[in-house]
């Protein structure tokens, strides 16, 4: 019924396509300025407590620096005097009035913003008035900007090297410049309307500005990915049946791989909801958008535009493909006749390949997002090194019922001060008696007592103490982004005691974002692993070959993992040593677990096509191999150059996707695909068939 409906209605088909890509072409206009932040942010204590420190404690929502490089006192104040004339600021510190932020060759100011400023346009107005009286302008939004404008850079830089290069595999594919160029306009139509909907979407929750980079790149290796399946099978039918009947056995078969694939795709990306951080959700809720427009301009777009050229998809042929698939065919009979000695090869190569992944070392990226090059980056790290600017400062919010400015509450101020000081793992800890210099709650007590001293010590009160609730803050030995200032800021949120504490901060914010992946990434896993599993014994009627297909890829993406540590943390082929990004794991699972099962499907289904003739598993095997070979490394190279462009990028949490992608699908088509699984499929037999509680297939009473 649906492909007759696409049979009957072509024109109208691609109308309708055309109209939705221009209205959505307004839309995705708009994309860049809807994106913000890199999308690292839940719903948990740590926001809990950013906001009652604004709310409660008129700590600023935000904090910025204004770099002062080699600049005399006078072009200081005229810079400073020049960003407070903008009056974005609700508050501004100079270094001309702090000394603490003032040395001879470097200096900086604080620029403190309230909870409702629109920071984008603060951001871009003191850039630019910063840059002119040489000065620049760092932190938290200013850095994310600066992603933001790499990160369109970057898709453009991706774009330019990958494109041609696909267009170059696809014409080595088909021959014609018309067939090559058809994924071209579905992919592209894919990602517009994609795009447009990322914008309605954004209207409603926080997108990421990693989204800019990571919808295209999964859109359009996905459509070309389809296009190739599908227009592959279509030339393989018009030589038998007339267009109209070619491209409805072309949607019933090819066109089911797809759907089957695809789904694989939607579970492994819809499993990120469970993750609850705003990025695995934009990720999740961005990738299945661009899944679902895919297959549908695959299942319409593409077969309309088949039908309305017909032979003239061969147009403009300047090259000879040939025919038949004889070359393919002498390899697969090579690997099914030594199925043993391949296999333990191919493990053998994907085990040296793992070995690194026991050194993966996960960070939540920040600033070292942008290149060392980068002048925001480089301000940041200047006065962090400097001024020994920490990240390791926590806040604890204490409750205790009637308050805290009586004696017995001062008593329980000194009380918590010390149990924080026990900790072997706190450094320094700012209560009423550390700010006011005095020993302790009775010394406090006796010095309220006494006017002269009372009026110097009793406005600390209003600094720490709002109602029932006191802030503490407290500066931790180790690194804020360390395990051991996450383990304190765990300990000190559940800790039993007899006040209720909350806790803020960086060690905060990052302990909860690690929990939050750690704690679920086994249901996520889960859902993929399980979900996948039915989809390809309901595809295959199989319990073997899903079963096969999942060990695989786990073990080829372990393989790619251990490339990624190879490659980033130790520091090869011209790149620093550093970390791998935190969303890397979770996100290059769930993405590539997904797209190898399009190779997977397309090879199986095709195996399973042939089998079902003569039910002989040898000769079966070998022809899928031989017939769909050619059309997986094609699908491979093109994921792999449009992926593995952004290895030539400048944000590095997508340069790392970019490569993991790019290496992953490698290995999944040449290791695995090529290799492994016709192997598997000779050494299994018949067993690779078999389903519990169905009879056959049968062929002269036995069972195959």
């Amino acid at each position: 019924m649906f492909a007759n409906l696409v049979i009957r209605f072509p024109k109208w088909i691609i109308a309708l396509w055309i109209v939705i890509a221009a209205v959505m072409a307004f839309q995705a206009i708009k994309l860049p300025g809807v994106l913000e932040g890199d999308g690292f942010r839940m719903d948990g204590e740590y926001e809990q407590v950013a906001e009652r420190l604004t709310k409660e404690f008129g700590l600023p929502a935000e904090t910025m620096f204004l770099v002062f490089e080699d600049m005399t006192d006078e072009e200081i104040k005229t810079a400073v005097s020049d960003v407070e004339d903008l009056g974005l600021a609700e508050d501004i510190v100079s270094p001309l009035e702090d000394n603490s932020l003032h040395t001879e060759n470097l200096s900086y100011a604080l620029l403190h913003f309230e909870e409702d400023a629109d920071m984008t346009e603060a951001v871009s107005a003191i850039q630019e008035t910063a840059d002119h009286d040489g000065a620049v302008l760092t932190g938290g939004t200013a850095i994310s900007e600066d992603i933001n404008k790499a990160s369109q850079r970057d898709l453009v830089k991706a774009e330019t090297i990958g494109l041609p290069i696909a267009l170059i595999v696809l014409l080595l594919a088909f021959g014609s410049v018309v067939a090559a160029l058809v994924p071209f306009f579905v992919g592209v139509a894919t990602i517009i309307t994609t795009f447009g909907t990322m914008t309605l979407i954004g209207q409603s929750m926080d997108l990421s500005i990693f989204m800019l980079n990571i919808v295209p790149m999964l859109g359009l290796a996905l459509s070309i990915d389809f296009s190739l399946l599908f227009i592959n099978r279509y030339r393989e039918e018009r030589k038998k049946q007339p267009v109209d009947e070619a491209v409805r056995t072309t949607i019933l078969t090819a066109g089911r791989s797809v759907l089957f694939s695809a789904f694989c795709v939607f579970i492994g990306l819809g499993a990120l909801f469970i993750i609850q951080i705003d990025l695995f959700k934009n990720i999740g809720v961005g990738g299945m958008a661009v899944v679902s427009l895919a297959v549908l301009s695959s299942l319409t777009l593409l077969p309309s535009i088949l039908l309305v050229l017909g032979d003239r998809l061969n147009k403009w042929t300047i090259l000879k493909v040939k025919e038949g698939a004889s070359g393919w065919r002498k390899f697969a009979e090579r690997v099914i006749r030594r199925p043993v000695l391949i296999t333990i090869g191919a493990l053998i190569i994907l085990g040296v390949c793992m070995i690194p992944v026991k050194d993966m070392e996960l960070t939540i990226p920040e600033m070292d997002s942008l290149p060392s090059s980068n002048d925001t980056r480089q301000a940041f790290e200047k006065i962090e090194d400097e001024f020994g600017l920490s990240n390791s400062t926590a806040y604890i919010i204490a409750e205790r019922e009637g308050g805290w400015e009586d004696e017995d509450g001062i008593r329980e101020i000194e009380k918590l001060q010390d149990a924080l000081l026990d900790d072997s793992r706190t450094d320094e800890v700012s209560t009423i008696f550390t700010e006011g210099e005095i020993e302790d709650a009775d010394t406090w007590l006796q010095a309220t007592q006494m006017p002269e001293t009372a009026a110097a010590v009793e406005p600390l009160l209003d600094s720490f103490i709002e109602g029932d609730s006191l802030l503490v803050p407290v500066t931790l030995k180790p690194e804020g982004a360390s395990a051991e200032a996450q383990n304190w800021a765990r300990d000190w949120a559940e800790k039993d005691t007899e006040w209720n504490l909350s806790v803020g901060g960086y060690p905060k914010f990052n302990q909860e974002i690690f929990d939050e992946i750690w704690d679920k990434i086994g249901y996520v896993l889960g859902i993929i692993i399980v979900s996948t599993y039915i989809i390809l014994m309901i595809a295959f009627r199989s319990v073997l070959i899903p079963l096969k297909a999942i060990i695989m890829n786990v073990i080829g993406l372990s393989a790619a993992f251990g490339a990624l540590v190879y490659i980033f943390q130790y520091g090869h082929f011209g790149l620093e040593a550093g970390t791998i990004a935190l969303i890397i794991p979770v996100l290059v699972f769930s993405l590539v677990f997904g797209l190898s099962m399009d190779y997977e499907v397309f090879l199986i289904s095709r195996i399973q096509e042939e089998y079902t003739k003569d039910f002989d598993n040898d000769r079966a095997t070998v022809e899928g191999l031989s017939v769909t070979s050619k059309i997986i490394t094609s699908a491979a190279l093109i994921m792999i150059v449009l992926t593995g462009a952004f290895a030539f990028t400048e944000v590095m949490p997508v340069k790392q996707i970019g490569v993991g992608i790019a290496i992953a699908v490698a290995i999944d088509a040449t290791i695995i695909r090529l290799l492994l699984v016709p192997s598997l499929m000779k050494l299994f037999g018949k067993w690779n068939w078999w389903m519990p509680f169905r009879k056959g297939p049968y062929k002269g009473g036995n069972w195959h």
